[in-house]
C-alpha cells in the first residue's frame, strides 16, 4: 500500500487553498494535518468555507504554530512576497509546492525588477524547479521545491512551447490575448473585483506591465533557445473561474496551421491533461471548468503565414491547485492523475 503524505496548506483561507482541499479530499494518499490562515487563525474551516464544513478538517492556525516534524508535503498559498522567508525556514525533509510567484523567476534580479523588492531567499531560488508538469516532469520528480506556474503562463506555454521547440513558429510577433475569471484576483476584498465593478463588463489590466510577462518569456526562451519578448495583455471577465487565451503566431517558411496541430497532437499524445480540440471546434472555458484539463484549438488565420491558437484552462485547477496536486503526485511517485479525473462542471 502506498504511503500517505502528511500535508500542510499554508494560506488555506484563499481560493487556491480551498481548491486544494476540494481535490485532496478525494486523494487516497493525502492526510491533511495542518491548515494556516493568519487573519482566520482559530476558525474552523467550515466557518471560512461552508462547503467544507463536513469534511473533518483541522481548524486554521497561524503559520508559526505548525509542527513540521509531522509534515511531509507543504503547499504554500501565501501572497507574493511573503513566501520566500517562510519556505527558507522549513526543514529539509519537507517537499514544497509553492503556488505564489516567489520562486518562478530563475533570475533574482528580474524578480526584483518586477516585484519591487530583492529576493529574500536567493540561495533557495537556485534549487527551485519550475512546475509546468508536462514540460519539466523529470526535474519535478527529483525536486524538493517546485514553483507552481502562474495561471496565464500555463495557458500560454502549453500551446507555444512545443511549437517553438519544433521551429514551426517565429519567435517575433507572438501576441497573447488572455481573459480570466475573477477568482484569479484572489479572495481579498478589492474595489476592482466587487460585483458591481465586474458584472456586465470586460476590462484589460496590467497592460504592458503584468508580472506574468517575464515568467512567460523566461520559459518560452528556454523552448526557443534564444531570448523571447511577447505581447501579453490580460483581461478580467465577469465569471468565477476559467482562462481563455487567444494566441496569434507567425508560421515559419512553408508551414501551415495543420503542421501546428499535428505537432501539438504528437507532443501531448500521452499526456492525460492536455487535449487538442477536434478540427473546427473552438475551445471554451465550460469544456474545462472544475478540471485539470487544458484544451487547445488551432486555426489558420485569413492572413497568409499566420495562425491562431486558442487555449482554455480552469485558472484554479490546471492554473493553480490542480497542477500543484499533479506535481505532488509526480514528486511522491503516485499515478499522475490521482484525485484529478473529475469531469467538467456544466452548466
Amino acid at each position: 500500500m502506498e504511503k500517505k503524505q502528511r500535508i500542510a496548506i499554508l494560506g488555506a483561507g484563499g481560493y487556491t487553498g480551498a481548491e486544494l482541499l476540494r481535490l485532496l479530499l478525494a486523494h487516497p494518499f493525502a492526510d491533511i494535518r495542518a491548515l494556516t490562515g493568519q487573519t482566520q487563525a482559530g476558525k474552523p474551516m467550515g466557518e471560512v468555507y461552508p462547503h467544507l464544513a463536513y469534511a473533518g478538517l483541522p481548524a486554521l492556525v497561524e503559520t508559526a504554530a505548525v509542527d513540521y516534524k509531522d509534515i511531509d508535503v507543504v503547499f504554500c498559498c501565501l501572497p507574493h512576497g511573503q513566501t520566500q522567508e517562510v519556505i527558507a525556514a522549513l526543514p529539509r525533509h519537507v517537499k514544497i509546492i509553492d503556488l505564489s510567484a516567489d520562486f518562478r523567476l530563475a533570475d533574482t534580479q528580474v524578480y526584483a525588477q518586477w516585484y519591487g523588492h530583492d529576493h529574500r531567499a536567493p540561495v533557495l531560488q537556485k534549487e527551485a524547479v519550475y512546475g509546468l508538469t508536462e514540460i519539466h516532469r523529470a526535474a519535478i520528480r527529483d525536486a524538493r521545491l517546485v514553483a507552481n506556474p502562474g495561471c496565464y503562463p500555463t495557458s500560454a506555454q502549453l500551446p507555444l512551447v512545443p511549437l517553438l521547440k519544433a521551429g514551426l513558429i517565429e519567435r517575433e510577433g507572438i501576441i497573447i490575448d488572455a481573459k480570466s475569471g475573477v477568482t484569479g484576483a484572489g479572495r481579498a476584498a478589492k474595489q476592482g473585483t466587487l460585483f458591481c465593478e465586474v458584472d456586465g463588463g470586460i476590462s484589460a489590466y496590467g497592460v504592458a506591465s503584468h508580472r506574468h510577462a517575464p515568467e512567460i518569456e523566461q520559459e518560452l526562451a528556454l523552448a526557443a533557445g534564444r531570448p523571447m519578448v511577447v505581447t501579453f495583455t490580460p483581461h478580467l471577465v465577469p465569471m468565477n473561474r476559467g482562462i481563455l487565451s487567444t494566441i496569434y503566431v507567425t508560421l515559419t517558411k512553408s508551414k501551415t496551421a495543420q503542421n501546428l496541430a499535428q505537432a501539438l497532437s504528437r507532443a501531448y499524445a500521452d499526456e492525460p491533461f492536455v487535449k487538442l480540440a477536434p478540427e473546427g471546434v473552438t475551445p471554451g472555458t465550460h469544456m474545462v471548468r472544475g478540471t485539470n484539463l487544458c484544451v487547445i484549438g488551432v486555426f489558420a488565420d485569413r492572413i497568409p503565414s499566420r495562425a491562431i491558437l486558442i487555449c482554455v484552462i480552469d485558472n484554479l485547477v490546471k492554473g493553480a491547485s490542480g497542477q500543484a496536486v499533479q506535481n505532488m503526485n509526480v514528486m511522491c511517485g503516485y499515478p499522475e492523475t490521482t484525485a484529478l479525473t473529475q469531469g467538467a462542471l456544466f452548466p
